[in-house]
């Protein structure tokens, strides 16, 4: 790993630490050889039943690894314990973010920017997972939050209405318990126009893979998703000020859109945004491909009522069972590729909790206790 690393990036690995700036890392996202994953805005898929490697795809799109040591240093900053998300590895690589710490630890702000592309009704449990930990951060630093509600991209991309994508939006603002407002932005448009004169057809197209025949939407969309990264977009926040680092959670299929972003920052006069990354929700059939919400059967939808979110992880769920009920006895059943246990990892809290159901769910059944099993 560490010699891909220094291939891809010049430089010696050593987690935590971002690489060097110079050109982009031009990925994208498609299996570079058989068996790898793909990994991009709009696709997510691998061939293991572990699903995908996150080791790789950081030596892949040349981010860093959150190691141990930025998690303590996460919470000796903030005097909170860190999120469970942080703990588990579930945000498990960055971009900047010790920049962000040490700018915070000279008391300069920052803000949080994060998003949603409403292609359904009702959010999946999946969408959840950077709200929440975005909430955590906004809770621990006590810093401005941008959310952006991406319904252009959804229209642009999917075969939806402009009238599907307005009910979809404001059902999602109401899920989300905040209000949405369909604006002119003169400020925010500004800095749309500023990406768009900066970047070359030539490097969305090798960043996105887009081909002469796609839509000029879809050219020209990555610069409406960087221009949120830029403080002066939002001038009833921060007034006229340029200099407002921004820090991104967001799941890593979405680091395409923020390294076009951080390579024209600098070219227009703007920080560049800094990322935490997150692993993906898995659809319930496995961990080959994320919940998606185009697919009623993979997806746990927040409307879904008590009996219907039992039905579908009883009914649809992967749990990784040995081949025949003695081998499953005799050597348990594999953590990590049984879904029910990985969703458990994302919501339940207690890190004790947790082991002793990994434990009991999972090991040889001569090692458990009956009262357990009932």
């Amino acid at each position: 790993m560490k010699l891909d690393y220094k291939r891809l990036t010049g430089q010696d690995y050593k987690a935590g630490c971002p690489a060097a700036d110079g050109e982009m890392v031009v990925d994208t996202g498609a299996a570079l050889e058989d068996g790898d994953d793909q990994v991009d805005p709009w696709n997510v898929s691998s061939s293991s039943a572990k699903g995908v490697d996150y080791n790789k795809l950081i030596v892949r799109f040349g981010s860093s690894k959150i190691d141990q040591e930025l998690v303590d240093r996460i919470a000796r900053v903030t005097g909170k314990t860190p999120h469970r998300f942080l703990r588990r590895g579930i945000f498990f690589s960055h971009r900047d973010m010790h920049q962000i710490l040490d700018a915070y630890e000279k008391q300069k702000s920052f803000y949080l920017y994060t998003g949603r592309g409403p292609s359904s009704e009702a959010m999946h449990v999946g969408h959840l997972i950077p709200f929440i930990f975005t909430k955590w951060l906004q809770d621990v630093f006590d810093v401005p939050l941008v959310i952006q509600m991406t319904d252009d991209e959804k229209y642009l991309w999917k075969d939806l209405s402009l009238d599907d994508n307005i009910y979809t939006i404001y059902s999602k603002s109401q899920l989300l318990d905040c209000f949405y407002f369909k604006i002119a932005s003169p400020a925010f448009y500004r800095n749309v126009v500023k990406v768009q004169k900066h970047v070359t057809f030539n490097q969305v197209k090798g960043i996105f893979g887009f081909t002469d025949s796609d839509c000029i939407g879809k050219v020209s969309f990555p610069a409406v998703q960087a221009a949120p990264s830029f403080s002066s977009s939002f001038p009833q926040i921060f007034g006229e000020r340029t200099d407002v680092q921004c820090l991104i959670p967001c799941a890593i299929d979405q680091d395409p859109y923020f390294r076009m972003t951080r390579d024209v920052a600098p070219r227009i006069g703007y920080p560049k945004p800094a990322l935490l990354h997150s692993t993906f929700f898995p659809a319930l059939q496995g961990a080959q491909t994320k919940m998606s919400a185009s697919d009623a059967n993979s997806s746990i939808f927040l409307t879904d009522s008590a009996k219907q979110i039992k039905n579908k992880i009883n009914k649809h769920a992967f749990s990784g069972g040995k081949d025949t009920v003695e081998e499953h006895r005799k050597c348990g059943g594999n953590p990590d590729v049984d879904v029910s246990f990985m969703y458990l990892s994302f919501f339940l809290e207690d890190d004790e909790q947790l082991e002793k159901i990994r434990q009991v769910r999972h090991g040889p059944r001569s090692s458990r206790d009956p009262a357990e099993d009932r």
